[in-house]
């Protein structure tokens, strides 16, 4: 794929606005936006999800006259957002032409931030990847070193691949922790000190100065990257459950993340479980997370490792340099270790208790179990479907379905990608911008 230079210089006037030196800033979001009416969103949305629709799918498809089909794939035409493809569809009569997102017009980008992660993606603007990046961080070294980190490296892989950052239209950011989304930054994140509040957008826009720049929670991101190329695809309806450094949900409602009033919906690992558990990081005790995230089974281990009570955790934890974690315990597991067998049902049925109240409350047509802990296999998810499917209402559970996810460590990403083309666009209708 290559980029249109000559349209990224002069894309800028007529399809492009910054935001306005004069105007407080308050989100990434539509901070670079390519501006359309809601007719060519509709139609663009269209074409991003069913590839090479013709003038006639669409009129089919939308209640537009014919004319107003033309009018508006000759707009999107003449500014290069779409293309018509090579071939044509034939049905005995004159061929139609079928079209498709010009993914040449742009890059963008995806960053999944996780505790102890940093993965990157960029795609073009059909939101095919291109690119792949992922290395070991940890959130806790601040938003200076790890932002600085993200940007460093995700514009060496561009250079790399015969591209500047002034190619990238927009980047996609998850974070892991309570993201207020309409301002672009984190608050009170329980396991990141130094990034209440921190100027996440403005910072990495010191590197991307033409990207248009959203940040969310990347459990939220692990969700739509989960319906846009995983098990989900076609489904309205979803949970998706992160475990790993922390425990939390993404939800999808209609098709759409659902954030709640202030952006936190789904911050699940802070339900209270046990009110004489262990103290949380968020100051509270007996939280899902403090009890069944993977740091908390790996804690538990240990403590039986020291006690004597497992021979094989008591290796693991010599060959280990005396630590274990999670993956110790699912090695356990499978060589039929009992205590490790044991932790592990014993946290699917924690997780698997809190998620039944959400099914009874929100009614599902699935549950996604992702994260690194994920990897601990059939036995998590059995305890958790178990648990589930035991407390949970027969009619919500009757067309449920509980599984793994399909797309693994790319679903952040994926997701990433996808809100990141999802919101450059910004509506305009009779030359005003729609604020709706």
């Amino acid at each position: 794929m290559s980029i249109n230079r000559e349209l990224v210089n002069k894309r800028s006037q007529p399809v492009v606005a910054a935001a306005s030196s004069e105007q407080p800033y308050q989100s990434g979001v539509y901070q670079h936006s390519l501006f359309i009416t809601r007719s060519e969103k509709e139609i663009i949305d269209l074409i991003r999800t069913h590839e090479g629709l013709t003038k006639g799918n669409l009129v089919s498809l939308t209640d537009y006259s014919r004319t107003k089909i033309s009018s508006c794939i000759d707009s999107l035409l003449q500014r290069k957002l779409i293309i018509e493809n090579d071939e044509t569809e034939y049905s005995g009569g004159r061929r139609s032409r079928s079209y498709s997102i010009n993914g040449g017009y742009g890059l963008v980008a995806g960053v999944d931030i996780g505790a102890t992660s940093i993965d990157l993606a960029v795609a073009d603007f059909s939101r095919k990847i291109l690119m792949r990046y992922s290395e070991a961080a940890f959130v806790r070294e601040g938003p200076i070193k790890i932002l600085g980190r993200v940007c460093s490296l995700l514009e060496k892989i561009i250079r790399e691949n015969g591209y500047t950052p002034e190619d990238v239209l927009g980047i996609g950011m998850g974070i892991p922790g309570p993201v207020d989304f309409y301002s672009g930054v984190v608050i009170s994140p329980p396991i990141m000190p130094g990034w209440d509040r921190y100027p996440i957008i403005q910072t990495v826009s010191q590197w991307f100065t033409q990207a248009n720049i959203v940040v969310d929670n990347d459990v939220n991101l692990m969700a739509l990257g989960e319906l846009h190329a995983g098990n989900c695809i076609g489904v309205e309806n979803l949970i998706f459950v992160k475990i790993g450094t922390g425990i939390g949900a993404g939800i999808i409602c209609n098709g759409q993340i659902y954030r709640g009033a202030s952006g936190c919906a789904g911050d699940i690992g802070h339900i209270s479980v046990s009110k004489s558990g262990p103290m949380c990081h968020c100051g509270n005790k007996g939280c899902l997370e403090s009890l069944a995230s993977g740091p908390a089974m790996a804690e538990r281990a240990l403590i039986a490792a020291e006690a004597g009570k497992s021979r094989f955790l008591i290796d693991r934890y010599a060959a280990n340099g005396n630590n274990l974690t999670s993956e110790d315990i699912g090695y356990g597991a499978r060589e039929g270790d009992q205590l490790s067998i044991e932790i592990i049902r014993e946290s699917g049925e924690m997780i698997g208790d809190v998620l039944a109240g959400l099914v009874n409350f929100y009614n599902p047509e699935m549950i996604v179990i992702g994260g690194g802990v994920s990897n601990l296999g059939n036995l998590l998810l059995s305890s958790i479907r178990q648990a589930v499917l035991g407390r949970s209402l027969p009619l919500a559970t009757r067309n449920l379905n509980i599984v793994f996810s399909a797309t693994g460590p790319d679903s952040g990403v994926i997701g990433a990608v996808n809100l990141a083309v999802d919101h450059l666009f910004r509506v305009v209708a009779s030359g005003e911008v729609e604020f709706d």
